[in-house]
């Protein structure tokens, strides 16, 4: 409760500040804009003459012009960038938004349960991606620094930008690349706009139908224009999923010392008669962790639930083409539950050993020394029955004011804004276990546990009279994210004849305070075995009421799709809370997981552009270099030793400064070969912070790890220096052939270490009796002093049909394609060669669509290849497997004013896998099934 008290006390004292500067700043522009507006009416007779030469940006229902206009974007900027462009007025093409950057070249995205959360430009982590709506860095209450892109709703998004390279005039932090996503604003539009929409859609696996609406207004009044929109859907979304969870090593039992010690000397002595192998130091990881077995092997159903709305206003004042005042809102909400029910077996239990080694393998992994246990009895499984709620639920709201302003020779652009959200999630599970003999063996979709031939052995699905009921845990956690900025640029033309090539000079300074808060509490109602006086007796899994699996997630039979799944009862987790949350059932934070980081930054830039020939071909080239400063102050709670011996924690959050400052040059330069042929060169030095749950300054502790685990406010940025070449041929009616190849050199990765040792700590027992006092190591995260690289080459084809016969007329393809070459990071203790994770080497897209006045459809496949998601104990790499989706849509117009639409996700059916090192040893199997919806779209 002392973090609540904190917030409370100073974080709210320090938004009132920046509120009250925010309504300064903002009246000010307002009373700049109201005195140029008389300005601008003696100034502009021929005002109304003016505004019909105003350039709308809008396509209007065709989708063929979307990709004419997203050239158009990438053809003008001077970098590297890459667009997608709504088809229509708030018609966006996708699902989500971050199903629609996956058709953008070098742009993956991560799935989660099937839907697109998190989005990975030429496949670096998600966290190098930098994100900004309406220029405001984008608060998504994910706990770090990355966006979680399925809380928008993509109805109200109508452009997105990829850039690839910078220049010094846009905001710092991201290696990979930056989104920028616009919304709606009604200058855009030449006449007035209503639209509205709306949509069914089927899930093949839940067979439930989900609606979505959405709607937008939009109409100029003079000098004046307002924009609303507004957008609401649910989902519901099932997934069934097979799986073997990773490799454990042999130490888990060769280590085991006192009464513990038959479990080492079993296994050792099992291990050396059923497969000759002989462990000459059970104390050295480095042998022992060549020998691996199957952990945990689980079949679980997953029923996720979602509602999201999204609104936008837009307030415009544009008296004439040299000035405009734009207000920008953008407000929403994600709720999103969870139901995940697990039938689990624990190979590795506690008690637990070798009992028999019916098959293995010595071949796969020979070349590192390693045997796989695939076909295992073990004296002891640890069976689990989990029924798990997470339910999340988040809310997003942004407010902008901009000003674009002609002032003579200058061009005067401002921004002042804030964008925040608030997460919370109360996350449960209802646990019950069993301990039995079993047999845990691998299958093509990740693994089954079977009864032994021990006479003890049990059915694990069948036998819910075994099971004690362990807990019910709950956490809930609250996450605070607020971000702040204001920025001014500068710029002219330059007209120098002692140095004509200088076109232009622009400079500016950007200012944001970042502020992120988390509190999480956690309470455990525990059962009979861990002293609970409050039950009576043992409770078991029969004492609770049970629900088939089939009526648990709405769509009948688990896993058909794979022979020999069956189904099985289990304790649902609306029976769960209403069990278990007893009157007054509540969780108070704690201490030990609160921190909060305040976040400043200053940033200045300078940059001028140059244009010249070079021989017979004109260049275009900016320049500049952006300098960073950047003031960080943490706080969290640290454990001290109290006066009587006993552990707990400073009375109000202890603080750290760190700080750092950047020089950020950059290059970007366009060279002109022919009317339609460019030359595209770009570099530049680049860097992302480090996470902010990293940098917080508070110490948790694992006890039976002997472990204490630090922030580190004194992390460094991860850095990168890159460079890319390309050329692009702009092919006649938006067509567009292009390559590049690209190199960065990524530096300072932050990786966990071993930087301190806490002499004389006081361990207690969980009944409070005196453990004894040991030493305590503590580990931080630290910037890597290694570096790796990764370079690869970008192809784009896009052109309509007809160009190659006449016949061919309203067909056209639009693909891409990217290939990585990097270099293996060697971050296994085992010495396994692994490349960084979530580097997929080979990724495209490939859609071809057909389009004529009244009738358009598109048939899409997205590829990702293979890629690291974990490296498992710091030893085995795990990764997911190769993602290929189908993805289909078809309209049709009825009139001018009414289409309806009906598109396909995933239309195969395709399966989300997994394994660790190799595809033989999987660890994930899951379908979450196809979606077809029907929509129908109205607009005057």
């Amino acid at each position: 409760m002392k973090a609540r008290k904190y917030h409370n006390k100073n974080s709210v004292s320090k938004k009132t500040k920046l509120s009250q500067a925010v309504q300064q700043v903002l009246l000010g522009m307002a009373l700049s804009s109201s005195a140029y507006a008389l300005q601008a009416q003696e100034l502009n007779e021929n005002d109304s003459a003016e505004k019909d030469d105003i350039e709308v940006i809008a396509v209007s229902g065709s989708y063929v012009k979307s990709l004419e206009k997203a050239v158009d974007i990438k053809r003008s900027n001077i970098s590297f960038s890459d667009s997608i462009v709504a088809t229509d007025i708030a018609d966006f093409p996708e699902q989500n938004l971050a199903e629609a950057l996956q058709r953008m070249p070098g742009v993956t995205i991560e799935r989660n349960k099937g839907l697109g959360s998190r989005v990975n430009v030429r496949s670096l982590p998600t966290e190098f991606t930098h994100v900004s709506i309406n220029g405001l860095a984008t608060a998504s209450g994910s706990g770090g620094r990355d966006v979680e892109f399925d809380i928008f709703a993509s109805e109200i998004i109508q452009s997105v930008t990829v850039k690839k390279s910078p220049t010094a005039a846009d905001e710092e932090g991201g290696i990979a690349g930056s989104v920028l996503i616009s919304t709606a604003r009604p200058f855009d539009y030449d006449e007035t706009q209503l639209v509205a929409s709306v949509e069914a859609a089927h899930n093949s696996i839940s067979e439930e139908v989900d609606p979505k609406f959405s709607f937008l207004a939009s109409d100029t009044f003079g000098d004046w224009g307002a924009l609303v929109s507004f957008s609401r859907s649910e989902r519901t979304n099932r997934t069934d999923s097979n799986s073997g969870i990773d490799f454990r090593p042999l130490s888990r039992w060769t280590e085991k010392s006192g009464d513990s010690q038959w479990q080492s000397d079993q296994s050792i002595a099992v291990l050396e008669r059923d497969t000759g192998v002989v462990i000459n130091d059970p104390l050295d990881k480095d042998e022992t962790g060549r020998v691996v077995f199957m952990n945990k092997v689980g079949d679980r159903a997953y029923l996720n639930e979602q509602e999201k709305w999204g609104a936008t206003a837009s307030l415009q004042y544009k008296p004439s083409n040299e000035f405009s005042l734009t207000l920008d809102a953008m407000l929403g909400g994600y709720d999103n539950t969870e139901d995940e029910y697990d039938a689990a077996a624990y190979s590795a239990s506690s008690v637990s050993a070798l009992e028999r080694i019916h098959e293995y393998d010595d071949t796969t992994f020979s070349e590192y020394g390693m045997v796989v246990l695939s076909d295992v009895s073990y004296a002891a499984t640890q069976h689990e029955f989990l029924s798990k709620e997470n339910v999340h639920e988040t809310d997003y709201n942004q407010l902008s004011l901009s000003l674009d302003w002609q002032l003579g020779e200058w061009t005067v652009t401002g921004l002042l804004g804030y964008s925040g959200a608030e997460k919370t999630s109360d996350r449960t599970n209802l646990k019950h276990t069993a301990y039995a003999p079993s047999r845990t063996r691998y299958t093509s979709t990740g693994g089954e546990t079977i009864p032994s031939d021990n006479p003890d052995t049990i059915d694990m699905y069948n036998s819910p009279g075994s099971y004690l009921f362990d807990f019910y845990d709950v956490d809930l956690e609250e996450i605070t994210d607020d971000k702040y900025a204001a920025q001014f640029d500068f710029s002219r033309g330059i007209f120098w004849d002692a140095f004509p090539a200088l076109a232009k000079v622009q400079f500016g300074a950007r200012y944001t305070d970042k502020s992120k808060e988390r509190n999480l509490g956690n309470v455990q109602v525990k059962g009979p075995t861990a002293g609970d006086s409050s039950w009576s007796g043992e409770r078991t899994l029969e004492d609770s009421e049970l629900t088939p699996i089939s009526d648990l997630v709405p769509g009948g039979a688990y896993l058909p799709e794979v022979e020999g799944k069956s189904g099985w009862s289990q304790v649902s987790n609306g029976y769960a809370r209403n069990e278990f949350r007893y009157d007054g059932f509540n969780v108070p934070f704690q201490d030990n997981q609160f921190y909060r980081v305040d976040e400043e930054v200053l940033s200045i830039y300078a940059m001028a552009d140059f244009e010249f020939n070079i021989g017979q071909f004109p260049v275009s080239l900016n320049t500049g270099v952006r300098a960073v400063d950047t003031s960080v102050l943490s706080f969290g709670y640290h454990q001290v030793q109290m006066p009587d011996g006993s552990t707990g924690y400073t009375d109000e959050p202890v603080s750290k400064k760190g700080s750092y400052t950047e020089v950020l040059p950059s290059l970007n330069m366009v060279v002109e070969l022919s009317d339609s042929v460019l030359l595209r060169a770009a570099a530049s030095e680049t860097f992302i912070r480090p996470a902010l749950g990293d940098i917080a300054y508070k110490r948790t502790v694992s006890v039976n790890e002997f472990k204490y685990f630090d922030g580190n406010p004194d992390l460094k940025p991860t850095y990168a220096d890159q460079w890319e070449l390309g050329v692009e041929w702009y092919l006649d009616n938006g067509g567009i052939l292009a390559a590049s190849y690209f190199d960065k050199t990524v530096e300072g990765v932050v990786r966990e270490s071993l930087t301190g040792v806490v002499k004389d700590v006081t361990k207690y027992n969980d009944n409070g009796t005196l453990d004894g006092v040991y030493d305590f190591d503590v580990y931080q995260k630290v910037n890597d002093e290694g570096s790796y690289d990764v370079s690869g080459i970008e192809l784009i084809a896009q052109f309509p049909l007809k160009a190659l016969h006449s016949s061919l007329e309203g067909f056209g393809i639009n693909s891409n394609y990217t290939k990585l070459d990097n270099s293996l990071t060697g971050s296994s203790d085992l010495g396994i060669p692994t490349p960084p994770p979530g580097l997929a080497e080979t990724t495209y897209n490939f859609t071809a669509y057909y389009e004529n006045n009244s009738f358009d459809a598109r048939v899409s496949y997205n590829y990702k290849d293979d890629y690291v998601e974990r490296i498992e104990r710091s030893m085995y790499p795990v990764y997911r497997d190769a993602y290929g989706q189908v993805d289909v849509s078809l309209g049709y117009k009825i009139n001018d004013s009414i289409k309806v639409v009906v598109e396909g996700i995933n239309v195969t059916d395709e399966a989300t896998k997994g394994y660790t090192m190799d595809p033989k040893f999987p660890t994930m199997y899951e379908f979450s099934g196809r979606r077809i919806s029907l929509g129908i779209r109205g607009s005057i």
